[in-house]
This record gives structure tokens, sequence and C-alpha cells, in this order.
């Protein structure tokens, strides 16, 4: 079947609130180049990141209003002022009109030189964490998908074949396509702090990493502690967490091996104080604000390590979807919508009133 001309997609303009996001139908497809693979979109879902870049939260130099969070952001104004730059995770400034999605499950359609014919028609999941080219694979570097080249907001996409990893399951394509950029994470900030079978605190643990990562360390045979509210205790519980708590409950001093923050926030300081001596904490968000304050005698005199966790080697998305093929994690799947209604799904995700994920289906 031949590939049509154009396609329809949902383009991000440049950094703002959501009017910045347009939807056209006569963008070009894309074509496979070489060792590249062209995928038929089929899925994708919503991430903290795609707000974040939309309005530009990234920015090393953030402005006045850095501590409102990409989730409690207005949904009309950006974030950041219009000055700011380097607003991707890589921190390099971004090129309009850009299609974002970091999620993607779909069908491989076309491949280029130097890809096996025999790929096409295998149904895959991109890896949403890149190393980027003529780069080693020790995760130090990371290119992101649907923010350093177009994504999954599309009915086509590209990128390199051996970031478009065949999986087989029997969970649907909306399922699939709400694991990649979440759990990844989750399983990045887990394996970078060598978790055991240890007590963990999990932050944000309702969303889509937080509850990811109640999974993930609960397969590792972790003890879990989700920070939570109380009308989302019962299904944390129900994915695997032995104990939740309330955001505002005290938390017991020094009494974790490990934390498992995406929140940071006015409550940073509790969650370092209920590090265990020799404890690891690990970031990789901060929904409730970015700018905190540490006593370094706390991080010496306890001999505590600090992790931030964005890169990661390439084998944390291999391992990932063997966890999927073993059945041994499940999508948490809060609600889906079509790709031309992704406004209203970014309200729905503002909105925070969900575990887990929002789905995006894709149809041609």
């Amino acid at each position: 079947m031949p590939l049509p001309t154009s396609m329809s997609a949902m383009v991000l303009t440049g950094h703002g609130g959501l009017d910045k996001l347009m939807w056209r139908d006569d963008i070009a497809t894309p074509q496979a180049g070489p060792n590249e693979v062209l995928i038929r979109v089929l899925a994708a879902s919503v991430n903290n990141t795609d707000i974040n870049t939309r309005t530009g939260w990234y920015s090393a130099k953030p402005s006045t209003n850095v501590s409102t969070a990409s989730t409690n952001a207005s949904t009309t104004q950006p974030a950041q002022s219009a000055s700011a730059v380097g607003t991707g995770w890589s921190g390099a400034a971004l090129a309009f009109p850009l299609i974002q999605g970091a999620d993607c499950c779909g069908e491989i359609v076309q491949v280029g030189a130097g890809v096996s014919p025999s790929r096409v028609g295998e149904r895959v999941m991109v890896r949403a964490l890149q190393a980027p080219p003529s780069t080693d694979n020790s995760g130090a570097h990371t290119v992101t998908f649907g923010t350093d080249y177009d994504g999954a907001f599309a009915q086509y996409s590209t990128c390199t074949s051996h970031n478009a990893i065949a999986v087989h399951s029997t969970l649907s394509a909306v399922e699939l396509a709400s694991f990649p950029c979440a759990f990844s994470t989750a399983e990045g900030m887990i394996q970078r702090a060598n978790l055991g079978a240890e007590r963990v605190l999990i932050t944000g643990a309702s969303g889509g990493v937080g509850s990811a990562a109640v999974q993930l360390c609960k397969r590792r045979g972790a003890h879990v502690t989700a920070i939570t509210t109380s009308d989302k205790a019962q299904h944390l519980k129900d994915l695997g967490a032995n104990t939740t708590l309330d955001r505002d409950q005290a938390l017991e001093s020094q009494h974790y091996d490990v934390v498992l923050d995406v929140v940071g926030g006015p409550r940073w300081a509790h969650y370092i104080d209920a590090l265990r001596t020799g404890g690891r904490y690990t970031v990789a968000g901060a929904v409730a604000g970015p700018l905190v304050e540490l006593d370094l005698r706390i991080l010496y005199l306890r001999n505590l390590s600090f992790l931030g966790c964005t890169a990661q080697p390439q084998h944390i998305f291999t391992d990932l979807v063997s966890y999927i093929e073993a059945n041994e994690i499940v999508p948490t799947l809060a609600q889906t919508f079509p790709l031309h209604q992704l406004r209203d799904a970014q309200e729905a995700f503002l909105n925070k009133n969900f575990i887990g994920k929002i789905g995006i289906t894709v149809a041609l």
C-alpha cells in the first residue's frame, strides 16, 4: 500500500500556552533515511515533558515564577519569559514548528538503507530517551524523542532503527504507548540507585513516573511507601505499595534507604531527612518547584548520595520491554483522547484528577 504524501499532526508552533498547539493535515509525510525506520503511529500518551517543553520550563535561566512547575502552570501563559532559551532536556534551544510526543507505539511501514526489510510490519515501541549519534552507550548524554526531533503526535514518525524496539504483547497499542517515557524514567532512577530489597519512598506516586516506580520497585522486592492523596491510596496499594502517606503527612526521620523524587518543592527537606545514613536520593522531576535549600552538613555527615536522573543507558528500555513481555508490569491508563483533541488531553493532564497516564490514539 503506497504511503500518503501528507499527514495530520499536532504541531507546536512556539513556547506558550495551549494555543501554541496547532492541528494540521498538510504536513509532508517523513521518509526513512539511512539506518532509520518510518513508523505509522498507532498511539501516544501525555507526559510532563510535553507541557514543560511547551511552556519553556526547562530554561537554564528561570524567570521569577520558576517555582511554578508544569503541572501547576497556567494553560494559557508560559511558565518562562518569552526570551528564555535552552528549553529542551538537553539545554539546547528548540526549532519550531515541532511535533512533540515522547511516547510512541506503532508499526514499521518503511525502512531506510542499512535496515533489514524484514522489519516492515513489526509492532514497536520507540525509546523515548536516546543516545545521540557518535556517543558511547553510557547514558551520559541524551536525545529526547518528540523534543530534540519530531515525535509521535502525528500519523507517521521516523527514528533510528535501533531505537524502535519490537514488542510482543497482547496489550493494545495505547496501553503500550503509556510505558516508554514514564516507565523508563522510573526504571532509570531505580537502577541508578541500585535499589534492592530495601525501604523506598516515592513522591508524586499517583503520576505517570510515580505509579510506574511503585510497580518497578515492588518487582525488585522493595518495601514501597507511596506519597499520594487519600482518594488514590488504594489504587497505589493495588499496584504494589506497602504503605501510603498523605502529601502533608510527617515522614519518619532516617527511615528510608532510597527516595525517588519527582516533586521537589517546599517539602524537599523532609524527603532528605527521611533518608538513613548512606541513603540515596534520586530525582527526575520537580513538579512542586525546582528551587530547594540544602544544609550541606546533612549531605556529608550522613554520607548521602544525590543522583540526578535524565539520561540513561540504552539497556534501560530493552529491560522495560522484557518486563512488559513477561507481564511483570501493567499499564495504568486513566483516560484516552484522539490526537486532534490533544489540547483537551493536556488540560485533563494538568487537572491531575487521575492515576497513571492519559493515552492518545492516532488514526489514519
